[in-house]
């Protein structure tokens, strides 16, 4: 009996390794900060990549993200401050404002491009690389563009508030549905991705699923991850994988805390990554390159 009770106790999630995020540059030079993926092969299944770009200074930004193609995976951005227009070779048009998502599944291909809206002010977000399962990776490619108020937000009891952009946000009895989420916007990794917002000293567990990949990452103030009174410091800037268990514990430093929370499915299959092409097999990568190269890439099957 005490055996099954001990069982069926939540395990909190701890903090195993703290992954930096490194200044570096993408698309026409837009600055930005990478965490998951700076290096080679650095993935955290089935989380390929995570940027984050923040600046006041529009020589940071201006030049955005011209036309490119992508194959194989999925790409979510997610706007804090500023404005950024999403165009695609299927005619959609999307206008990113603050608090809005664009998530996009490349499929088997799509060239887009991503340029600001602004000539100056602040331009801040997240753009995470989230990996398919090899049998939907040519599949067609899709476009979702979920607006700010599409976004549930629940109240924390001590302050604070959580967002549930994709899965399900859950504070004490109450339980929100992001826009992307299993039963009205499925997607196979089941990913959870919440953003949390913290006062000085403020508390925060969630459930997550047992066998999932998770991950924090803390864009204002710091954290401690873990049990509470025992966890370790997660601070700005950086990635924390957690380990093993089916809850997480964080509790906000002096200065409070903003973080996004990520979990998702892990996929278990091989990764082989050339630039914006993410397929299974060397053999595939060069497919992709033909495709494009050929103007293939965006066709249908």
């Amino acid at each position: 009996m005490n055996a099954q009770a001990h069982a069926s106790t939540p395990a909190i999630r701890t903090l195993a390794q703290v992954i930096p995020s490194v200044a570096t540059s993408d698309g026409a030079g837009v600055k930005l900060r990478r965490s998951i993926g700076n290096q080679r092969g650095l993935y955290l299944d089935p989380f390929l990549m995570l940027d984050e770009f923040g600046t006041e200074n529009p020589g940071d930004y201006i030049a955005g993200f011209p036309p490119h193609p992508h194959r194989g995976f999925e790409t979510v951005t997610y706007m804090l401050d500023g404005r950024m227009q999403h165009r695609d070779h299927l005619g959609n048009v999307g206008d990113l404002g603050p608090g809005s998502v664009q998530w996009m599944t490349a499929g088997r291909g799509v060239i887009h491009s991503e340029m600001p809206l602004q000539e100056s002010g602040r331009m801040r977000g997240f753009q995470l690389w989230l990996n398919l399962p090899s049998k939907e990776k040519m599949k067609p490619a899709d476009y979702r563009d979920i607006p700010s108020d599409a976004i549930p937000v629940l109240a924390l009891p001590g302050g604070g508030q959580v967002k549930a952009i994709a899965g399900s946000a859950v504070v004490g009895d109450v339980s929100v549905n992001g826009p992307i989420n299993a039963p009205t916007a499925p997607v196979s990794t089941d990913p959870l991705y919440l953003d949390i917002e913290l006062p000085p000293q403020g508390r925060f567990e969630h459930p997550v699923a047992a066998g999932h990949t998770v991950f924090a990452y803390v864009y204002e103030g710091s954290v401690a991850v873990g049990p509470d009174g025992a966890g370790k410091t997660l601070p700005t800037q950086a990635a924390g994988v957690l380990a093993a268990g089916d809850r997480v514990v964080v509790n906000a430093g002096a200065n409070g805390a903003r973080l996004i929370l990520l979990a998702a499915r892990p996929l278990r299959e091989p990764i082989v990554q050339y630039g914006p092409f993410v397929m299974n097999t060397r053999e595939e990568i060069e497919q992709a390159l033909s495709d494009y190269q050929s103007g293939k890439l965006t066709q249908a099957a």
